[in-house]
């Protein structure tokens, strides 16, 4: 609203200025018209200002007064020089040293953002140390850990689009997702509170870029910078453009214990595997276990040797065995499906007819599934010929 008015009043005052005082040769109406313009011709610039990042900005206020600087400097050395046409001259040099002020000092803006003064002032190793944090690895809530133990140095660059990103879905309706948004939130304010982490935040966007991975990869270029993520598609992606990553994921993996066969491991079997038998269990890293046989140690803690170490895409698998399982019970064999066994036969009328699998023979147990009584030990079991099932003739 101030805006507005502070804009309304700067449009009358120019143009009650070009009105009084008719800069147009005497033409009240014509002095009014310019006034009028030069206002909207300044409010456009200021709207087109506003949309300038504050380094950007700086650059070019310093660039251009360098500019300026210079030109007075060169033409006081050229004054005694007799040239014709020197006003042009003198116009043209202020005019280019100007311009070309102004497009260097918004083209290394960069150089004038807060964490990379201060860091001039206290270590210069460190301007080239930004870490750019992705929505990720913020909403993951690992990084915070890793800057408690001082494993991640350097500033922690948090962009604009990324805190926009991840306040969109601490405001979605499902209830999972703005749970992880809020976290994500509360892991940034945890972030910045720590004493010795610097954390940046910084307006830089790239309105032609869509995508927020490539926003951030765009940004590490310009920021000589590396991206903090867990995602694996912004990892390999970014690592195809030559920009350096750090994935979490990949850090922990690298520091889980190392298991090798033979070894003895204390687990809490946790619930059943998906093999008959089989009990699962987890190390305090997430590490799943494979327990043979350990599917009657559910809720206890036994001791298990490793027997092999399978590395996986998703993390560790390791299966183990448990020393003190006896022979596996009725419960850890696979179960049959209520007698009807593919290779026995098939049960038509009462009466059990093999199939064109191999023949069954009458010692086989599980011919005692079958509810019709078997004949005794050593009588083959009659099949019935086609001409007897066929109806005589009258």
């Amino acid at each position: 609203m101030w805006l507005a008015l502070l804009r309304a009043f700067v449009v009358i005052l120019l143009a009650l200025a070009g009105y009084l005082y008719s800069p147009v040769g005497g033409h009240s109406a014509g002095g009014l018209a310019l006034g009028a313009g030069f206002a909207a011709a300044l409010i456009a610039l200021e709207v087109c200002v506003r949309r300038v990042p504050g380094p950007q900005m700086v650059g070019a206020l310093v660039g251009g007064t360098t500019g300026l600087f210079g030109a007075r400097l060169l033409w006081a050395n050229l004054e005694g020089i007799a040239l014709a046409e020197d006003q042009f001259l003198h116009l043209g040099v202020v005019v280019f040293l100007t311009y070309t002020g102004v497009v260097i000092g918004v083209a290394k803006g960069d150089w004038f953002e807060p964490a990379r003064i201060i860091a001039a002032f206290k270590d210069s190793s460190r301007l080239h140390q930004y870490k750019i944090l992705d929505t990720s690895v913020i909403i993951d809530g690992r990084v915070a850990d890793l800057c408690e133990t001082g494993f991640l140095e350097g500033t922690l660059v948090v962009p604009q689009f990324v805190l926009r990103e991840l306040q969109q879905v601490a405001d979605s309706s499902d209830s999972m997702k703005r749970n992880r948004g809020r976290r994500g939130l509360d892991i940034l304010q945890k972030v910045q509170k720590m004493t010795g982490v610097h954390v940046q935040v910084v307006e830089t966007d790239f309105p032609e870029v869509r995508e927020v991975d490539l926003k951030l990869i765009e940004l590490a270029r310009r920021m000589s910078g590396k991206i903090v993520t867990n995602d694996f598609n912004l990892n390999k992606v970014a690592q195809l453009r030559g920009v350096a990553v750090l994935n979490i994921n990949e850090l922990a993996n690298a520091l889980k214990p190392v298991v090798l066969p033979g070894e003895t491991l204390r687990v809490f079997v946790l619930k059943e595997g998906k093999e008959s038998g089989q009990g699962v269990g987890y190390l305090d890293d997430g590490t799943m276990i494979v327990v043979d046989q350990g599917r009657r140690a559910i809720g206890k803690t036994i001791d298990v040797t490793v027997t092999s170490v399978l590395q996986t895409t998703a993390g560790k698998m390791i299966f183990c065995r448990w020393p003190e399982a006896g022979p596996a019970d009725e419960g850890d064999r696979p179960r049959r499906s209520n007698g009807r066994d593919r290779h026995s036969g098939r049960i038509m009328d009462g009466r059990l007819t093999p199939m064109s699998s191999p023949a069954v023979s009458p010692h086989d147990p599980r011919l005692a599934e079958v509810a019709e009584p078997t004949p005794p030990t050593g009588t083959p079991i009659p099949t019935p010929s086609p001409a007897a099932e066929r109806p005589k003739a009258d």
